[in-house]
């Protein structure tokens, strides 16, 4: 067992900025599933948004902000954030992000999709990779941060769990965590813990995420009884490289910035049948025009072409994804990429207020794990490094006086219960039963949804969450076996969500509501009572 004042789960940008700030004044313990480079935050290509430019202002950020997220957005969190934003990436700065520079010395502000001008900052076309190495760098030789290696979290530890049932006077007071290398499930206290543990993306088929993101914040706080909202939204990002060997390699959004352009495969352009802004329109009605193309023509894929620029400007602005492709076969000054949408961006999460702090007290959520209200039905592109680092910093300020109003939580008298022998049966089942699920979710609860797909989806999943449970209990837990378990129950609260959206709104589109209902204009909260847990 470990002690400590900050119990941080997740080493991606929310969780390494928290742990920065709340280790000023306390002693932080950060725990991440794999090794503290492999983030969300690392696969970030685009950029971080934010009002840097004297021509730019923050009322135009908001209202890009809000028209992207159809309706949904609170008016509060993005004020917040695009207020707070320039600030937060300062201290980036501050700790050695190296954003690209034009010729004249300044930031090379990109643009994308939804965006009224360009205000992104971006290192190439590597961003997240970046600023995760800064932000390692920087947490691993703070002497007040201690950071735990390949330790998979399994379940929060709250008072209400301790104490078998609910309480008055709940509180979350630590996490159990799996060292996979031993089998060995340790307890990690603290006075407040912290979800940064990024989104959910390996619930779906085809994603643009990386192996990690299989929803284990959301899964946690949902068994331990938080507020999840708008859990509908899943972002599908328009444009994931189409090749065997690619294991959905994202094409940023940048690439349609700097003036590429969707074709068919016969050449032909397409998004001005969509949208009057083409192929800089939000990235919901994007990905939602691929898939009409492709269902309609029987086509794998269709093709984004940056053909007509010059070369010295792709290789300069986009050297990773110009390697990448040229690792394929594929040169994209010659010749077009084909891309497919793929899942990318959970725009729901944990409930969370301005300060972080979930409906659990002591509880607290950052980053993607969270909904914050800022992207409402639909995030804007690279409004989410902002976000993270916006509400990391907030909320390790208000956790700074929880502890301070609040006495150090008691030590918890359970341990882990350890769990019978290996089954062979398991490996088995664990594959099977996560290969359904992806396939159920990209067929069922996809871009394009009805009411008939998702109730056919709910009754599947809900025979494989039967099948999960007791496997669970009646053997020992692995890696694969806890993710597993937590995919299978972020799915359930999607389809949950989505069949309780009624209309279609931002990146929830579905047949049989096809059209946008006002009377509909409010978050989707669920709890685990609402899903029968």
């Amino acid at each position: 067992m470990e002690r400590t004042d900050h119990v941080v789960i997740g080493s991606g940008i929310a969780g390494l900025s928290y742990a920065l700030k709340a280790a000023r004044h306390a002693r932080v313990t950060v725990l991440t599933k794999r090794d503290r480079q492999e983030a969300n935050t690392r696969y970030a290509q685009g950029g971080i948004a934010a009002v840097w430019h004297p021509a730019d202002s923050l009322d135009a950020h908001e209202e890009d902000t809000f028209v992207a997220g159809a309706g949904l957005c609170d008016a509060e969190a993005v004020r917040i954030t695009v207020a707070e934003g320039p600030d937060r990436v300062r201290e980036l700065i501050e700790l050695g992000v190296e954003f690209s520079r034009n010729e004249e010395g300044e930031y090379d502000l990109g643009m994308e999709g939804g965006h009224s001008g360009r205000r992104i900052l971006h290192a190439g076309d590597i961003t997240g990779s970046e600023i995760q190495r800064a932000l390692v760098s920087a947490a691993s030789n703070h002497p007040n941060i201690t950071i735990h290696d390949h330790l998979l979290a399994v379940n929060l530890i709250t008072r209400s769990s301790v104490a078998g049932q609910p309480v008055d006077d709940d509180r979350a007071i630590g996490v159990y965590a799996l060292e996979e290398a031993t089998g060995i499930v340790h307890r990690f206290l603290g006075q407040v813990v912290v979800l940064a543990t990024g989104g959910f993306g390996k619930v779906y088929l085809y994603t643009s995420n990386p192996d990690v993101a299989t929803g284990d914040g959301h899964a946690m706080a949902l068994r331990a009884g938080a507020r999840m909202g708008n859990m509908e939204f899943v972002q599908f990002h328009p444009t994931c490289l189409y090749h065997p060997h690619a294991k959905s390699f994202l094409i940023s959004e940048a690439l349609r910035g700097e003036g590429g352009r969707l074709r068919r495969a016969d050449g032909t352009a397409f998004m001005q049948q969509y949208h009057p802004l083409k192929d800089l329109a939000p990235r919901d009605i994007v990905a939602r025009a691929i898939d009409k193309e492709l269902k309609e023509s029987g086509d794998d894929s269709v093709f984004l072409d940056m053909t007509h620029l010059d070369r010295p400007f792709v290789e300069e602005r986009f050297p990773n994804i110009h390697a990448r492709c040229l690792q394929l076969g594929i040169d994209m000054v010659e010749q077009p990429i084909p891309v497919v949408p793929a899942a990318h961006y959970a725009c729901g999460g944990v409930v969370v207020d301005e300060h972080g702090c979930s409906s659990i007290p002591g509880l607290y959520a950052i980053g993607e794990v969270t909904c914050t209200g800022l992207h409402g039905a639909n995030r804007l592109a690279s409004n989410s490094l902002l976000e993270a680092c916006v509400y990391a910093h907030r909320a390790a300020a208000h956790a700074k006086t929880f502890i301070e109003d609040n006495d150090e939580p008691e030590e918890p008298a359970t341990a882990w219960n350890s769990q019978n022998a290996r089954n062979p049966e398991e490996l088995v089942m664990v594959t099977h039963n996560w290969e359904e699920i992806r396939r159920l979710m990209w067929n069922y609860v996809g871009i394009v949804r009805s009411t008939k797909r998702l109730i056919r989806a709910r009754a599947r999943i809900d025979l494989v969450i039967q099948e999960i449970h007791q496997y669970y209990w009646d053997f020992t837990i692995t890696r694969d076996l806890i993710e597993l378990r937590n995919i299978a129950l972020v799915a359930k609260c999607i389809i949950e969500s989505a069949l309780l959206r009624r209309e279609s709104r931002g990146l929830h589109y579905t047949l049989d509501y096809p059209e946008t209902n006002e009377a509909l204009r409010k978050p989707t909260i669920l709890t685990r009572a609402d899903l029968g847990l």
